[in-house]
């Protein structure tokens, strides 16, 4: 249950802390004091969207925040643990609505609003003033059926199944595609094939051609060089030996007088050897070097195809012989594309088996609690004033055209989405002998509000919520029908805590706890306020929804004969 909601400089309130109770909270109050912006700061705590505007005038920001008691919920506590949020008996949601932004927190630790919005679906069930125009769309009767937890077992299964069917299509798609663009490009890709393994393509190559090119190239000069360095090491008029040996033996006659010589003496040593080795390398080179011009001309026509090559597909060699890999591959799937089509149809083949019985599963399995549902509704709607409602929750199979459906049933193709193969309908008839017809076409807006309110009752029952908050659901109805419609959320608010916003003191009659909000003048400006009435204020606010601010004795004794009875026949 809510047990305490506070909200700060929102709208038209400027700080605003209220204590909720088990059981049927009500809230009254004149039209605009204020009713409305309590339920927009509980679905703003609840993570819906919050618009800028509603920071009141002044201010930095706007808060609201619901201490809310919980039992052991799995789902909340997992998704407290994903999100780092400390568990505890009661969680405390808080919202913060800024100029730049919004930012939402669980028991003090940030979480995104999503997280947020997600732990309130487990908690609170928010009915807004227009959610029951809901039902009049057709398009929202299957999300009526798939909530109850009998069904989302088969929806599961369901929704598995119809991801694989659509990544198997999908794959043949692509495949089919990649078909059509290949059989444009075999010729170009033959061709390409023929001309780059003729190439022989080596990664290696290039740099070897350009080594052996470079030596070719500048033989004669490599040649002269090696020439010149023998000659003047043994052959020249100034002989580099000779003079070394000259320059050895003064050194030892001057190293034999002065020792500091003799580190010199070493040096003329190692240089003669490393002269004397070098002489002998640059001689056995010349012997080697290759004067070969026919050859020169071969591997610069070599060069020139390879650069040609590179060139003409925008690759390095590496790349060319890599690209060569994939167009080999590329055309050995062309020549096998209708075997790989015709394995990946017959894969599809039997995921639509396969998908078919798990859409008849889910389809049993909606017409099962679709007709539980309808007799649960028409019980409920009995106790709201009418007794004689048909309801009745059609599921049909959505028949698609020959060549688009992806199943079969009962020879017939039928069109999958990744919600099922349904199409769910409400029908109603509220007359005794009439046949039902569409929700939507038939239903009077009070009577919509009965059958929503009928359809709350049994979700709370289902699925356990602690809390249901109702913003007028009372619309299009006044009177007995009214007094019903109180006595049916009384009797819910035994399940689960509720709070509602009505204006019927049929509805206001039947509160555990009453509470009004009203607008008054402070400092200058208008604010909103929520007071806690004890018995007699209570007494007199249903007398007031009963006859308007002049209250007669009279008024007061009916209200509270109204205020007996209910409470009684609860």
């Amino acid at each position: 249950m809510i047990q305490s909601l506070y909200i700060k400089d929102f709208a038209l309130i400027d700080e605003l802390e209220v204590s909720f109770q088990e059981g049927l909270n009500i809230l009254t109050g004149q039209t605009g004091a204020g009713k409305s912006i309590i339920v927009g700061a509980l679905n703003m705590i609840l993570g819906e969207r919050a618009d800028t505007e509603v920071i009141r005038q002044g201010a930095s920001k706007a808060i609201a925040e619901a201490i809310i008691e919980v039992r052991e919920y799995e789902e909340v506590n997992q998704l407290l643990e994903e999100n780092a949020v400390e568990k505890r008996p009661e969680l405390i949601l808080r919202r913060e609505i800024r100029s730049s932004g919004s930012r939402g927190f669980i028991n003090d630790t940030p979480v995104n609003i999503s997280v947020l919005r997600e732990v309130g679906n487990y908690l609170v069930d928010l009915h807004g003033q227009h959610d029951h125009q809901m039902l009049l769309k057709e398009e929202n009767h299957r999300g009526v059926i798939d909530g109850f937890a009998e069904v989302q077992p088969a929806l599961k299964a369901y929704g598995q199944s119809y991801q694989e069917m659509v990544e198997l299509r999908k794959e043949l798609r692509s495949l089919q595609k990649r078909e059509r663009e290949l059989q444009e490009k075999v010729e170009l890709y033959q061709f390409q094939v023929e001309e780059l393994e003729d190439a022989e393509l080596d990664p290696e190559e290039e740099e070897k051609l350009e080594e052996e090119i470079h030596l070719l190239d500048n033989a004669e000069e490599l040649d002269q060089k090696a020439g010149a360095i023998v000659e003047m090491g043994d052959h020249n008029e100034i002989n580099v030996m000779e003079l070394l040996n000259q320059i050895k033996l003064h050194l030892e006659d001057i190293a034999r007088i002065e020792p500091e010589f003799e580190s010199y003496l070493e040096e003329i040593s190692s240089a003669r050897i490393s002269i004397r080795e070098t002489v002998q390398f640059a001689e056995r080179y010349r012997s080697k070097i290759e004067f070969n011009s026919s050859r020169l001309e071969k591997l610069r026509k070599r060069q020139n195809q390879l650069n040609s090559l590179q060139k003409k597909y925008h690759r390095g060699i590496p790349e060319l012989i890599e690209y060569l890999h994939e167009i080999k591959k590329e055309l050995s799937l062309a020549e096998n594309f209708d075997l790989e089509i015709e394995k990946l149809e017959k894969k599809i083949d039997n995921q639509a088996d396969v998908l078919a019985e798990k859409a008849k599963e889910l389809h049993n399995v909606r017409e099962k609690v679709g007709d539980e549902l309808s007799k649960k509704i028409e019980d409920e709607l009995s106790k709201l004033g009418i007794p004689h409602a048909n309801f009745e929750v059609r599921v049909d199979w959505m028949v698609a055209p020959e060549s688009q459906g992806w199943i079969t049933v009962d020879g017939r193709p039928v069109e999958c989405t990744e919600h099922g193969c349904d199409e769910v309908r409400l029908y109603i008839s509220t007359n005794k002998g009439e046949e039902p017809k569409p929700l939507a076409k038939i239903a009077s807006g009070g009577e919509i509000s009965r059958v929503m309110l009928a359809l709350k009752s049994i979700i709370a029952r289902e699925q356990s919520l602690p809390v249901m908050i109702f913003d007028e659901i009372d619309t299009g109805i006044s009177g007995e029908i009214s007094e019903k419609v109180g006595r049916t959320m009384r009797r819910l608010s035994e399940r689960c805590q509720i709070i509602a916003i009505t204006h019927q003191p049929q509805i206001a009659s039947q509160a555990h706890k009453h509470y009004k909000v009203q607008k008054v003048e402070q400092d200058g400006r208008t604010v909103s306020r929520i007071i806690p009435l004890n018995e007699n204020e209570h007494i007199t606010e249903v007398a007031t929804l009963m006859s308007g601010e002049d209250i007669t004795e009279a008024a007061l004794e009916s209200a509270q004969e109204l205020i007996n009875r209910n409470t009684f026949k609860n």
